[in-house]
């Protein structure tokens, strides 16, 4: 298509006069496109200018305006670099033209003409660089580089920061550059000359690209963003300023790297700084102090520019001022900071794909990114024909009315229709960002918080996380809502102590108390934790940033399940090069996702059953999510694993699905070499010693303390010969041992296993072996007397400390567990549950179907009291101390009235299990010939 059936509206001459000489050069053109050059010409004394100057070739250019400028670019490639002065002003006169009237004429949409400004300010910069730096390798000034690495200006980038780093240069725009060099391409006796060479190679660009001629010139060249301007070098080694970012960077600079992007010279080389520097820009949880951080630049550049006070149009700066440009790039752009280390999709240049995808995420709606894009679009086009008058480097509104008519006349707008669109803009930008920077302060507390312990109250300002000014500023104005909120609680003292608690556990307050003011529903949160669930309260004041899940991720979703789990952490590590960095993202992921389980049950979104599925579907995906991870970093030096690899076999609450938040992982790892002696690497190990160094780094990599904490204790004392044994054991070796060697009990332990990881063919049979060996035929007298014996010396190493301590004793938890893998032993039933075992007793004759109901009711009750007290607290529940949260907590999971009512239901129901248990083992373990009892070791 061409240039004139494109166009959908025409600027109308503000003099005359002038756009009646401007027409007059284009007799050739068609009358649409001779009333376009008219309204243009007089309009802008600029642009009729580059009329006068480009007449034949913007004529033509109107044919197909694409190819045009296309052509343009590969005219300036080809040119000489001793040239290119010359060749890159005439290439910015006929770009300037074309994308103006492209503009004015709505041939272009703004993306178009930023774009095509964008492409063109890279192109310039890369060949006034390799041009430069071309002549300093051609004079023997760069050591070991020839002309092969002039087109990759020997290892030296310029990274495009600002508008022309996202694509969105504006008409008259400076370009911010950042000039980097890689010094790991010289040696170390090379580099002082190599980086003399370098800036003297940047200094003789910039002159290039600014420098004002007859010509004219390219572009004003700015070079001020880099680090520590005042006194660094104009191009700097890559290395410098990796270590200035780490230690000395500040939140503008990680704003400013949103859009910076390699332009000119080695792009390869800034691809890789960038990627360097991503966990600076990117920080690893959500960043709601930067909220702060962007409010303070905003008012720093009102308080420079004068730019206070009410919207008044004569000399508004429509970048800088209320509900201007800038507002609306910071809005988009402190958000991607916020959530950005999270979700890699937000990491985004430009501004309108920026509020695109964040309205895509649910961090805005679709409704304030589709207004905000419309009047970014609106501002900017206003700016545009600001500069285009004179080619000038403003963005403000003029101040005579005159002029003011003028540019309304560029819009093709009458003026008052202009003011009033361009008033109603700036309004609504300034009312849709203004909240989000300085949020309206929290209401006064209600009269009865001074009922509250004031000295509590008191002492908040000497706790670590009240240490800097600016927590204390910031949760100065979260403190009257603190405040209302806890006295609102059914126990205010109560809910103070516990919150209390929780605050004086924080090792600092600026992040957490950002993200407490950007999102007040999390104080409601936090009031209930601490006021319920101290030990979950505990752990959120050690590990406040699983907060982040709650307001970046589909925190309250339905449970996704443990395959998409494991998919969602391995795309994670994959996101990570660093073995470390793995770790410790495997840390917070599973974090999150533990804390979510944990919050679900005490809102009662979950029940017990489904929060234990849940906890142990989070356990096994993170050993299957990380394995792998482990396995790479160790093949490092000793090669892949040989034959099958290795399989987990998750043993206890684990392979039964019903974990609690404070389970260990009882696992025993098997592996099968296929016959192969060695592993293959540049460390090799005899099979048996290399399975067992992986077991070792496995333990690790889910135990060690680092940075984000640990992940799992890990137990694997039910490995055969227990902790006499090899930590991982040869399939052909566990199969041998369970056949001729196991105990009854590890029978028994193997009636709740389940294979968390391994090769899908080792792990099926491990499966089918499993099975097999549990339906074997064996004697129910001797599994019986085992048992009992096994009970006996449960009873004699530990005696429950109260009627709430669940697990261990004589009808608790785990004596009717052990009777359930009894039953599922001697009946050849696989299948993992207590359910499952106690339908099998009854179907063995050993109880009736009322028991057996009666007692699978009874398991469910212990189970809920179990999950509840390990959310509570660490130890067994203590009713005098957990308070009416707490205790309203347990009731609603127990489905009981009160805690005397409770407690009885405990301790008859203890009494009744342990009556049936009994009953079945002294009745049917007759003595059997030639055959002993076995018991635990």
């Amino acid at each position: 298509m061409t240039f004139a059936s494109r166009m959908t509206r025409t600027p109308r001459p503000f003099n005359p006069e002038r756009g009646a000489e401007g027409a007059a050069l284009f007799p050739m053109l068609a009358p649409e496109l001779r009333g376009l050059m008219e309204g243009t010409a007089g309009c802008s004394p600029y642009l009729r200018g580059l009329m006068a100057v480009e007449t034949g070739w913007i004529a033509a250019a109107m044919d197909d305006p694409e190819g045009a400028l296309a052509g343009e670019f590969a005219r300036l490639r080809a040119t000489a670099p001793d040239e290119r002065p010359t060749a890159l002003r005439q290439g910015k006169r006929r770009v300037a033209l074309l994308t103006a009237l492209a503009d004015l004429a709505g041939v272009w949409r703004l993306e178009q003409v930023t774009g095509a400004l964008t492409d063109f300010g890279a192109l310039a910069t890369h060949l006034a660089m390799t041009a430069c730096v071309g002549a300093e390798i051609r004079r023997g000034k760069l050591p070991g580089m020839t002309e092969d690495d002039i087109e990759t200006a020997g290892g030296m980038v310029a990274l495009a920061m600002g508008k022309m780093g996202a694509g969105e240069l504006n008409y008259s725009s400076d370009i911010d550059l950042i000039c980097l060099f890689d010094e790991t391409k010289y040696s170390r006796d090379d580099y002082l000359d190599a980086r003399a060479s370098l800036i003297r190679a940047t200094r003789k660009m910039c002159a290039m690209l600014s420098d004002i001629t007859a010509e004219g010139y390219v572009f004003r060249t700015d070079l001020r963003l880099r680090p520590d301007s005042g006194v660094t070098p104009v191009c700097m080694p890559m290395e410098a300023a990796e270590r200035y970012y780490e230690s000395l960077g500040r939140t503008w600079e990680r704003a400013a790297y949103i859009k910076a992007y390699p332009c000119a010279g080695d792009i390869e080389a800034g691809l890789g700084f960038l990627k360097t520097l991503a966990p600076f820009v990117w920080r690893k949880h959500l960043d709601f102090a930067a909220i702060q951080d962007a409010h303070d630049m905003r008012l720093a550049i009102r308080n420079h520019k004068g730019l206070h006070g009410p919207v008044s149009l004569p000399g508004h700066n429509m970048k800088l001022g209320r509900g201007g440009i800038r507002e609306i790039e910071f809005f988009t752009q402190t958000r991607q900071l916020i959530a950005g280390g999270r979700d890699p999709d937000l990491r985004v240049r430009g501004t309108v794909p920026g509020l695109n995808v964040l309205a895509a995420k649910g961090w805005i709606t679709p409704e304030v990114a589709q207004t905000l894009t419309d009047h970014y679009r609106a501002h900017r086009e206003v700016e545009h024909r600001l500069q285009m008058v004179n080619d000038a480097q403003t963005h403000s509104l003029p101040t005579a009315p005159e002029e003011m008519t003028r540019i309304a006349m560029m819009m093709n707008m009458d003026q008052a229709d202009f003011e009033a669109d361009v008033r109603s803009r700036l309004a609504a930008v300034h009312e849709l960002t203004e909240d989000f920077f300085a949020p309206d302060a929290p209401a006064k507390p209600c009269e009865q918080v001074a009922e509250l312990d004031q000295q509590i109250v008191e002492r908040w300002k000497t706790y670590p996380a009240l240490r800097s000014a600016r927590a204390v500023e910031i949760f100065n104005r979260l403190k009257p809502e603190i405040l209302t909120k806890l006295t609102a609680a059914p126990k205010p003292e109560e809910a103070l102590i516990a919150f209390d608690g929780f605050l004086a556990g924080l090792p600092a307050g600026v992040q957490l108390f950002s993200l407490f003011e950007a999102n007040p529903q999390l104080v409601d949160l936090i009031v209930d934790i601490a006021s319920t669930a101290q030990a979950l309260a505990r752990y959120l004041s050690r590990n406040a940033a699983v907060l982040d899940g709650v307001i970046g991720g589909s925190f309250f979703a339905p449970w996704p399940g443990r395959e998409a789990l494991i998919a969602e952490l391995s795309a994670r590590l994959e996101q990570e090069g660093d073995y470390e960095r793995q770790l410790d993202t495997t840390r917070r992921w599973a974090k999150e996702w533990h804390f979510r389980v944990g919050v679900h049950l005490l809102r009662g979104l979950i029940t017990a059953e489904e929060a234990g599925r849940e906890y142990a579907d989070l356990a096994a995906a993170t050993l299957a999510g990380l394995f792998p991870a482990v396995q790479i970093e160790f093949a490092r030096k000793h090669g892949p694993a040989p034959g099958r690899g290795a399989a987990v076999l998750g043993m206890g609450s684990l392979g039964a699905c019903m974990q609690t938040a404070t389970s260990d992982l009882d696992v025993i790892v098997i592996y099968d070499p296929l016959g192969v002696e060695e592993s293959d690497g540049k460390r090799p190990l005899h099979v048996r010693t290399y399975f067992a160094r992986l077991t070792q780094a496995l333990v690790t990599a889910m135990t060690a303390p680092m940075a984000e904490g640990r992940l799992y204790e890990m137990d694997m004392r039910l490995r055969p010969s227990g902790n006499q044994g090899p930590v991982a054991t040869s399939w052909d070796a566990f199969q041998a041992y369970q056949e001729t060697e196991a105990w009854t009990w590890e029978h028994l332990a193997l009636t709740r296993a389940a294979v968390v990881i391994g090769q899908p063919d080792l792990a099926a049979d491990i499966e089918i072996f499993r099975q097999t060996l549990i339906q074997r035929e064996r004697s129910e007298g001797k599994v019986l007397r085992d048992v009992a014996d096994m009970r006996a010396r449960i009873r004699a190493a530990k005696t429950p400390a109260s009627v709430w301590d669940v697990k261990a004793g004589d009808g608790r938890m785990q004596d009717i567990e052990l009777f359930a893998q009894a039953a599922a032993l001697m009946a050849g039933l696989p299948n993992r549950s207590v359910m499952a075992g106690l339908q099998a007793a009854q179907s063995l004759g050993w109880i009736n179907p009322e028991v057996a109901a009666q007692i699978a009711d009874f398991y469910r009750q212990l189970w809920q009291v179990q999950i509840s007290s390990r959310l509570l607290g660490e130890g067994p529940i203590n009713p005098d101390t957990i308070g009416s949260g707490g205790a309203g907590f347990l009731l609603r999971v127990c489905n009981a009235e009160n805690m005397p009512q409770l407690e009885q239901r405990l301790l008859q129901g203890y009494v009744f299990a342990t009556e049936q248990i009994e009953s079945v083992l002294t009745a049917r373990a007759e003595e059997t010939p030639d055959e002993h009892s076995e018991g635990s070791p």
